[in-house]
């Protein structure tokens, strides 16, 4: 890890940093800057690279690419590493890369679609990595300084970016995916080739705070542009950790998937892509509809689109669609199949 940019991002926030906003930030007298500084420092020695090859045929490898690379963090003295979701989606082989440039074999312990996290597991015990404290994102505030930190690749040590809190809300994405309360940081994570993929965000006191997802051009959510990251909150782990742990995913992921990408832009629900053989693709959904209601209720956000869709218990339930292809209104009925089960594993297992 890059230990001169960490004391420099140190130095700044120990000074006064007026690069994150902070008109008045006092020095903290001489045992809390040191209590900060080894706890910063002991955070960043928690992060570890995380590298995953798809396995052959994998339908993610259509939009994250069969070769994928990111970060993630040591939670527990047994070997658990949390991490983002999709970075080991439908995974062939998983590969984790300690900071001293060792890169362990780990298998996948858990992929839950509800939270977007990823847990996995070194088939080796880790040396020299530390394991970092959960802490709850409930009392930051905006304008807050954290630290995210990415991990070690074969041709890259890992970083250290200085970022602050901008907004903390709901958060839909246009995979099929909501949850209630996201992270957005900015100045934006500016690992080597922008790779933000679970890069763990840490408070002043080293505490586990989220973990990275997303580039986003809006960090505020005003329709301003304003580039940063968003961070799905620890808050989201701690009630599903044992059942992830147990089941490999949390209840709440076994809900209807259609297999589309839209966005809400005007209060329009449009279809941006369709997956090959999805439940929207065999009922003949495509690129450019309009998703008016859902078993007759109206919907004009993702948020309420969604929350529609997973009212229905069974993954597998009749849903129907009011849709608007092209000029013509029609209403589509069509099943919802479990995600879970559309995953492709590697061969044996």
């Amino acid at each position: 890890m890059c230990s001169l940019r960490l004391r420099h991002w140190l130095c700044l926030l120990l000074s006064s940093t007026l690069l994150l906003g902070t008109a008045h930030a006092a020095t903290p007298p001489p045992p809390a800057a040191q209590a900060m500084i080894d706890a910063l420092t002991r955070a960043t020695t928690s992060v570890v690279g995380v590298k995953v090859t798809a396995t052959e045929g994998a339908r993610s490898a259509e939009t994250l690419g069969l070769r994928r690379a990111g970060s993630g963090v040591l939670i527990s003295q047994d070997g658990l590493i949390l991490t983002i979701g999709y970075l080991m989606l439908e995974a062939e082989q998983i590969e984790v890369v300690t900071q001293d440039n060792k890169t362990l074999p780990a298998r996948a312990v858990a992929y839950d679609l509800a939270t977007g996290f990823g847990l996995v597991r070194p088939l080796l015990p880790l040396r020299g990595v530390a394991v970092a404290s959960l802490g709850s994102s409930r009392d930051l505030q905006p304008g807050e300084p954290l630290m995210a930190v990415t991990g070690p690749q074969a041709d890259d040590d890992g970083d250290v970016s200085m970022t602050r809190l901008v907004s903390r809300r709901a958060f839909s994405g246009s995979w099929e995916y909501h949850i209630e309360s996201a992270l957005f940081t900015s100045p934006p994570v500016m690992a080597s080739g922008g790779n933000h993929s679970g890069a763990p965000l840490f408070n002043q006191r080293g505490e586990l705070m989220g973990i990275g997802s997303l580039f986003v051009s809006d960090a505020t959510g005003e329709n301003r542009r304003l580039p940063g990251n968003m961070f799905v909150p620890v808050d989201l782990l701690r009630p599903i950790l044992a059942e992830l742990q147990r089941a490999g995913y949390s209840a709440k992921s076994r809900r209807p998937w259609l297999g589309i990408t839209s966005n809400d832009q005007g209060g329009r629900i449009q279809i941006l892509r369709v997956s090959k053989e999805s439940p929207a693709d065999l009922a003949g959904l495509e690129a450019g509809d309009v998703v008016l209601a859902v078993d007759d209720a109206k919907v004009a956000t993702l948020e309420a689109f969604y929350k529609k869709l997973w009212d229905h218990a069974a993954p597998d339930a009749e849903i129907r669609l009011t849709v608007l292809q092209g000029a013509e209104i029609k209403t589509i009925v069509l099943r919802g199949q479990d995600r879970m089960l559309t995953l492709k594993k590697p061969p044996g297992i």
